[in-house]
């Protein structure tokens, strides 16, 4: 028999099992010695080995417990590699309920039971940063949650919110600061929820408390959560049905302990009088069961008030005391002692959701540390409707500092198209899913009408649609009034297309192109187009013997193959000259219009054609006019441009003046018309899809036939037309009707609120007079036409331009000079207006005479 340890005795009543009973028969039998016999082998085992297993257990705490810290340092490591923080701009009206939605949905990032204990639960960091001039709001991601998860979560709760998303690089805090700061828990058991069913912004303290920081100083809330489950939803339930059941449940562990092992009198669930005895118990019970029927975060919130280290870490002096201060004369306890203050008053903002349960401030050590970090400890539970109270954006429409989103994002219907051969690119969707969205080749055959302030993105969409056209070998014609949009294509141009560009530049000195305007099919729709240009320039001071001085003149000049433009002076103030062009007519009104304005006297000539005269000299005396309209043969066939060509216009209004510059441009337009109407002959099948886009399109759009018939004729031709400018204000009443109603194809850029409160019938319902006056940069609102038919109004941004290629911009240069100039050897010789040879010049062929 084993000897027992000095001091320790036999228990006298120990009973050993009889070989038929089973192991549980003593305890049956005598529960009490069993008992005694059970804590006196404890104490021999004790007395034998105590000193070697207390040793052993206490190194098995200790490794137990570093080997627990080292992974869960391990664990956040591995949340911070490829961490990114998203900052949300908030929409302008914020739905109080979309951040219940928000929390719920992101539940979703709960990971199954052997993944949470092999390698952990991700945590989300959502923070309200301060500084003197704003405040940010900021989600931290872990890099083990995929890209774009929290951000599609929070445009789907918010979706006129936007999010930036950057790499983790910039700590909250400023490294180095002084600081003041702590954590807020739950100070009751956290199945009692927090007060949360605001009537107004709860966050009001909050930002009143954290506004107006003097420069240098920062503030920063961060609520670090991730989803709960397993244990503690679990004594939470039995906490909720234990009161309930009118018992008592005890938070500790070893209290369930006692209450199993030591008589208590028997529990009865209370009866319903009970409750109505004590209705404020009953209102707590409720409580309870509601927040034990929602979804749970484990939640710890941190607050941190800093300052620069430059604000107090410069000294100047030291006193006898030894305290170093700083340059504004207080000591770094003095600024501390001052934080402390503001870092309460943020602290006490959060009194508000004080209910059955309430926050309370605790110490935080190494406030600069924890913040930066973002390390997960354990918290407190919060359901979803607690922490969207805690964590959500602004209910109010003004919050000092607060950069908001401006316009409501819209995603796209799903027709849309997406960028390929038959379709023209636009930009990229900004709601929904981000992907390209063009317009079709056959659906911008109902035109496009483009508006919106300098430096929104205009002549960036206008590009990509222009190279699109060029790379699918479509026509196009481009007149710019500005020339920044044709000096961008120039540079970006695929050099295949060389020698199908044709290019009008100002800048270019030597052989430019030419197109006479005094040439074409038909004479007289040349002439009505000119006259009618010329009259909507100048409407001011045109009246109607100007209006027929100059058709006169021009129909008399169609009868010279070489006449120009130029040769209209000459023609009124030549009696010689006008008197060889004038004896070969045929047309009696004509004949007797020169027959009257012979008969004039030399002052009554001068006053009748002094207000023709002075405009056409205005436009001759610049060079560059007179060798592109002014010259006897074209040097482009508009007919070939618009079968696969560029014609680029570059009708800059700095380099020859805004009335130059509208009437160059106005006759380009024009030849281009008619040049499109002479498809006519042609089937539909046989005509080749071509684009006109005309920037700054006020300037003009001065064909004598309406607009409107332009249009709806132009789409039979299969030509696309893009209409750009500001403002409505630059268009007559008629001319925006007309746009209005046959330019369907509609996108606009940031307009002003007078203009957006006329366009928001075009876009509603899904954007409105609001969404127009707030567009951001390059972001845009379209509703295109779709088969026909009009779409839902949505919003894109437009993409950057491709990059400049080196060199590129002077090979398409020298290439079109080579191609399409005009050089002495390239025609015949042509006398020049006051040479004798050209006074009895042959009829053009086709046209015997007028």
């Amino acid at each position: 028999m084993t000897a027992l340890p000095t001091g320790l005795t036999r228990p006298r009543h120990a009973v050993a099992p009889t070989p038929t009973e089973p192991p549980v028969g003593p305890l049956l039998r005598d529960p009490s010695a069993f008992i005694h016999s059970f804590i006196h082998r404890g104490e021999v085992l004790l007395a034998a080995y105590g000193w070697a297993s207390g040793i052993l257990i206490a190194c098995t705490f200790i490794a137990a417990l570093m080997l627990r810290y080292l992974w869960w340092r391990r664990f956040h490591a591995r949340l911070a590699d490829g961490a990114r923080q998203i900052t949300v701009l908030a929409p302008p009206e914020v739905d109080p309920k979309a951040a219940h939605e928000l929390w719920a949905n992101l539940i979703g990032l709960l990971r199954p039971a052997y993944k949470r204990l092999f390698a952990g639960q991700p945590h989300l960091a959502w923070e309200y940063s301060w500084d003197t001039a704003s405040v940010q709001i900021r989600i931290w991601v872990p890099g083990l949650i995929p890209p774009g998860l929290i951000e599609r979560a929070v445009e789907a709760a918010w979706p006129a919110a936007r999010t930036h998303t950057a790499p983790n690089s910039a700590p909250p805090l400023p490294p180095g600061s002084v600081t003041a700061g702590g954590r807020l828990r739950l100070a009751r058991p956290d199945w009692l929820p927090l007060r949360a069913d605001h009537h107004v912004d709860p966050l009001r303290a909050l930002v009143g408390a954290a506004s107006g920081l003097p420069p240098g100083q920062h503030a920063v809330v961060q609520i670090l959560a991730r989803p709960a489950t397993g244990r503690r939803l679990a004594k939470a339930h039995r906490a909720a049905a234990a009161l309930r059941s009118g018992g008592v449940t005890s938070g500790r562990p070893w209290g369930r302990l006692f209450d199993l092992i030591t008589p208590t009198p028997n529990r009865r669930a209370p009866s319903a009088s009970g409750y109505a005895l004590h209705p404020e118990r009953a209102g707590e019970v409720r409580a309870i069961l509601e927040k034990a029927h929602e979804p749970r975060w484990e939640t710890v919130v941190h607050y941190c008030l800093a300052t620069d280290s430059g604000q107090v870490t410069t000294t100047v002096a030291r006193p006898r005391n030894g305290t170093a201060t700083c340059h504004d004369g207080r000591s770094k306890t003095q600024v501390r002692r001052a934080l402390r203050g503001r870092a309460h008053a943020i602290a006490s903002a959060y009194a508000l959701y004080s209910g059955y349960n309430y926050l309370r401030r605790h110490r935080l050590r190494r406030p600069l540390t924890t913040l930066r970090r973002r390390w997960m400890t354990r918290g407190d539970l919060l359901s979803v409707t607690e922490l969207a109270a805690l964590a959500h954006l602004p209910w109010d429409p003004a919050v000092p500092g607060l950069s908001r989103a401006g316009a409501n994002a819209v995603p796209p219907p799903p027709f849309i198209h997406s960028p390929g051969p038959d379709a023209k690119p636009l930009g990229v969707a900004d709601a929904g899913t981000r992907r390209p969205v063009a317009l079709g080749v056959a659906d911008g055959r109902h035109h496009v009408h483009v508006l919106g302030a300098t430096g929104s993105g205009k002549s960036t969409l206008m590009a990509h649609m222009i190279l699109a056209d060029v790379a699918a070998g479509r026509g196009a014609v481009v007149i710019d009034p500005k020339g920044d949009l044709v000096t961008d294509l120039l540079a970006r141009l695929p050099e295949r297309v060389a020698d199908r560009v044709v290019l009008f530049d100002p800048d270019e000195r030597h052989a430019r192109p030419s197109l006479n305007v005094l040439q074409g099919p038909d004479p007289n729709l040349a002439t009505d187009n000119l006259v009618g240009i010329f009259q909507r320039i100048y409407k001011e001071f045109w009246g109607p013997r100007t209006d027929d001085i100059l058709r006169s003149a021009c129909l008399t000049l169609f009868h010279d193959p070489h006449a120009t433009l130029a040769d209209v002076p000459r023609l009124l103030s030549d009696p010689v000259y006008r008197a060889r062009l004038t004896g070969r007519l045929r047309d009696p009104i004509l004949r007797d219009f020169w027959s009257w304005y012979d008969e004039l006297s030399d002052a009554g000539r001068a006053h009748a054609t002094g207000p023709v005269l002075n405009k056409l000299r205005g436009l001759l005396l610049r060079d560059f006019i007179r060798s592109t309209i002014g010259a006897s043969t074209s040097t482009v066939d508009l007919t070939k441009v618009l079968d696969g060509g560029l014609l680029l216009v570059r009708a800059s209004k700095g380099v020859l003046g805004a009335d130059a510059s509208s009437v160059l441009g106005s006759l380009v337009l024009a030849k281009v018309w008619e040049t499109v109407t002479s498809r006519a002959r042609h089937g539909q099948a046989a005509r080749a899809d071509a684009a006109l886009y005309v920037d700054e399109c006020h300037n003009f759009l001065t064909l004598p036939h309406g607009l409107s018939d332009l249009l709806a004729e132009a789409r039979a031709y299969r030509l696309s037309v893009v209409l750009a400018h500001q403002d409505l204000a630059q268009l007559p009443r008629e001319l925006r009707e007309a746009i209005s109603a046959n330019a369907r194809n509609k996108v606009y850029f940031a307009v002003s609120p007078e203009d957006a409160r006329h366009l928001a019938r075009h876009v509603a319902p899904n954007l409105s007079e609001h969404d127009l006056a707030h567009l951001g940069g390059f972001q845009a609102s379209a509703r295109l036409i779709v088969g026909a038919a009009e779409t839902p109004a949505f919003t894109l941004h437009t993409a950057p331009l491709p990059p400049a290629v080196p060199g590129r911009a002077e090979l398409i240069r020298r290439t079109a000079r080579d191609t399409h100039g005009s050089r002495p050897d390239r025609s015949r010789r042509v006398p020049p207006a006051d040479d004798p040879r050209r006074a009895d010049p042959q009829p053009r062929p086709g046209h015997p005479g007028i």
